[in-house]
């Protein structure tokens, strides 16, 4: 037996010479991408162990002129102290994380703090991604307009407006509003107030909904509190709030985490939720549901919504139209309310 069949295989057409099979099957079975039998899958890799043989991945991809991965960016230009340790956002990562494998991705995760205006141009160009899906606009929607007007292969998850040059997945955030406010009148709460930073667009459209589907009587008496985005920051304020002596008996906040935040602050103060105090979230996240007691929510479908993201990526890399996506939002009443 020839030194082919005993030792080490130098390339990948040696093992495909090997297992009488074409380069690019060995490459779909090396890397788990693309359809392949499982036996022939096995046969390869056991051949590709037998003899030693390893996978360049990054030079195939260098070859191939791309890099095998999708980053996921966060831009963080209106929040800087937001974490990724957000439920919310753990929960949309785990959902694009599981989305991507399936295509044969590896999911590229970056915070960024914009300090500049081409921070997503210079990030393109150092060519670490075959495209990006942006996690919220921030205050960043100038700069997502003007790199979409030069890049496809760009997806945002947030709030969809008629001017945008960016494509957008996300909910829609005014129908959720609306939907809080007429729960908010049917629980005959009168006294309401809105909790979140109107800077970001989600929570912006957000408050224009719950605002617009009240009845004048009880809209020019709402309050407007700008709570952070970050739990320990908006517990403060709300705890600071309800200390000032104001007593609300219906809250909508901008998020499920602002909500849980301020549930805390309500209790510490002696409101019984949902007797003397009634909040409804917005998200659904898993911790929603866990919360003592259950969160009153609007729900945005995550999943599909991770689902949409990736599934419009790809479609625009192979260079197909494709427009935004925006989800029906669900009223979701549990105790709280």
């Amino acid at each position: 037996m020839d030194d082919q069949h005993t030792g080490q295989l130098k390339s990948i057409a040696d093992l495909a010479r090997l297992a009488g099979v074409s380069i690019s099957t060995v490459s779909r079975a090396l890397t788990g991408k693309g359809a392949l039998s499982k036996r022939t899958r096995d046969h390869i890799q056991a051949l590709a162990d037998r003899h030693g043989f390893r996978l360049n991945v990054a030079a195939q991809n260098l070859r191939l002129g791309r890099t095998g991965a999708i980053a996921v960016l966060m831009p963080l230009g209106h929040a800087r102290g937001q974490q990724l340790s957000d439920p919310f956002f753990m929960a949309m990562l785990g959902f694009l994380a599981d989305a991507l494998t399936a295509r044969g991705y590896d999911l590229l995760l970056s915070r960024v703090l914009p300090d500049r205006d081409d921070w997503l141009d210079a990030f393109i160009r150092a060519g670490r991604a075959d495209g990006i899906i942006i996690i919220g606009q921030s205050d960043q929607s100038v700069v997502l307009d003007r790199t979409a007007a030069h890049y496809r292969p760009l997806v945002v998850w947030g709030e969809r407006a008629p001017g945008n040059v960016h494509i957008t997945v996300g909910a829609d955030n005014e129908a959720g509003g609306r939907l809080a406010a007429q729960h908010l009148v049917d629980r005959g709460r009168h006294r309401l107030a809105f909790f979140g930073d109107v800077g970001v667009p989600e929570f912006a459209a957000r408050h224009a909904g719950f605002m617009a589907a009240l009845p004048d009587g009880l809209r020019r008496d709402v309050e407007l509190v700008r709570i952070p985005v970050t739990s320990d920051d908006s517990y403060a304020m709300a705890a600071a709030w309800f200390a000032a002596g104001n007593r609300p008996d219906g809250i909508f906040t901008a998020s499920d985490v602002a909500a849980m935040s301020l549930m805390a602050a309500a209790a510490e103060h002696g409101l019984r939720i949902p007797h003397d105090l009634s909040i409804v979230g917005f998200d659904d996240i898993p911790l929603a549901r866990l919360a003592n007691p259950p969160m009153t929510t609007i729900r945005q479908d995550i999943e599909a919504g991770a689902h949409h993201l990736v599934d419009l990526l790809f479609r625009r890399i192979g260079g197909e139209e494709a427009g935004s996506v925006q989800i029906a939002p669900e009223l979701v009443v549990r105790q709280t309310s």
